[in-house]
């Protein structure tokens, strides 16, 4: 064996340590490739994907056969630089040819080729898949082995390969994707994308429309004030009652009786026949899962109850869809009286207001886990009905009482703080923590 020549030893060593390196970078970039990214391409016929892809669903054989391949390869190139070091050094040969075989494998086929495949793992991962996938049917016998021993060792130490970490995405890991997204996705489909994600953390009771403010037809009114109330009705959709709201008997569709009120067909018993059994939602029931009732029951409407039975409120199909779209306006704060912008950046707002709403509207942060209105949020933290004037801070905006009415707070004046906690004269209370 010294009498090889080194004509051709120099070359067998330069194609070993090239070997090493493709086994070494074509291991990196197998087990960096976005598995998202490879199924995708491989249900898009991308023949190189679907090699990869198939491989993948055995990591255990894959790596034996990379590592098994990769240590033959080093163990050859040791053997024959120990040979090279034999004919020009002699003595210390040994030693020299392991010292410099190690700094030759660690950089050009190791450290090199390893980054090079971080940084472009389809690059390399998708030739790589042809020759390895033959290679393994080649070798299968000898690898299998090999996995069979390493298996069952891992098994006496308590390792079980049927525990291995899925690759489905969290709720939270599906988040951090999709902010991270960047130009990929438009950022106004990444906060759509959000906001179906957190469609759960909400419930119909932090959006309806409270029962004071429900605009239903009293079967028992005037006939004369019901037909004026149906031809001035914002409203498609009109709950029916006797007497009270929590005495509901149906819901109208108005676009059905148009004809009839058109024609001056439309009666007391027509209305009646028109109606829609009425559709009752618990309070507690989560936006994902009211939003997959509305479809299968073919409804865009739902009366809120809770556990007694009284009605809360009332919860559209549209009220839903905005908390995933925003607001169906250019401008958010635009058409909605609840809120009234003024010129010194300030808000006008009702006491009624969905603190959800704001918050979602106007980008706040007002707490959300105790009361669902600025009126409810405003009692809470004075535990007093407020006189006009009074001032309060909640979370990091400054509230002062414009005007109170029946008890409750009718509007108040709201200035978002930029920095520091404003001092005023008069009642003040914090909710939320202090602003910083």
């Amino acid at each position: 064996m010294t009498e090889i020549p080194l004509s051709i030893l120099f070359p067998l060593l330069g194609l070993l340590v090239v070997l090493s390196g493709c086994f070494s970078g074509s291991e990196t970039a197998l087990m960096t490739l976005n598995r998202y990214r490879l199924r995708h391409l491989a249900r898009n016929g991308h023949r190189g994907a679907r090699i990869a892809d198939r491989l993948l669903e055995r990591p255990d054989r894959l790596i034996g056969l990379i590592l098994l391949g990769n240590n033959f390869v080093n163990i050859l190139a040791s053997s024959v630089a120990t040979l090279i070091a034999l004919q020009l050094l002699e003595e210390n040969a040994i030693l020299a040819s392991t010292v410099l075989l190690t700094l030759v494998i660690l950089i050009f086929s190791e450290v090199a080729p390893k980054t090079v495949a971080a940084l472009l793992p389809e690059r390399i991962a998708f030739p790589a898949a042809f020759v390895l996938a033959p290679l393994l049917r080649v070798f299968y016998p000898l690898v299998w082995t090999v996995n069979m021993i390493a298996n069952g060792l891992l098994r006496l130490l308590g390792v079980r390969l049927d525990h291995a970490t899925s690759d489905n995405l969290s709720r939270e890991e599906l988040r951090t994707v999709v902010n991270e997204a960047g130009a990929m996705i438009p950022q106004r489909h990444q906060r759509m994308l959000i906001n179906i994600l957190d469609l759960e953390k909400a419930t119909v009771e932090d959006i309806m429309i409270p029962r004071t403010e429900i605009a239903g037809i009293d079967i028992n009114d005037d006939w004369d004030a019901i037909i004026a109330q149906l031809a001035a009705s914002q409203y498609t959709r009109l709950p029916v009652y006797r007497d009270t709201v929590d005495n509901i008997i149906g819901v109208l569709h108005v676009r059905y009786v148009v004809r009839q009120l058109l024609g001056n067909e439309f009666t007391r018993e027509s209305l009646q026949a028109h109606m829609r059994e009425p559709y009752f939602v618990p309070e507690a029931t989560p936006l994902n899962v009211q939003l997959l009732n509305f479809q299968a029951r073919r409804r865009r409407i739902g009366l809120v109850v809770d556990e007694y039975g009284d009605i809360l409120g009332l919860i559209t199909l549209e009220d839903l869809l905005e908390e995933i779209v925003g607001e169906f306006t250019t401008d958010p704060a635009a058409g909605i009286t609840e809120i009234q912008p003024q010129e010194d950046g300030s808000y006008l707002v009702e006491g009624s207001a969905s603190i959800r709403e704001l918050n979602r509207l106007l980008g706040w942060h007002m707490p959300t886990d105790g009361p669902k209105t600025l009126n409810g949020l405003i009692l809470e933290q004075l535990e007093s009905i407020p006189e006009p004037g009074t001032h309060l801070t909640l979370g990091r905006h400054d509230v002062t009482i414009v005007q109170t009415r029946d008890n409750r707070v009718r509007i108040a004046r709201i200035r978002p703080q930029d920095h520091g906690q404003i001092s005023h004269d008069g009642n003040h209370a914090t909710a939320g923590g202090p602003a910083p």
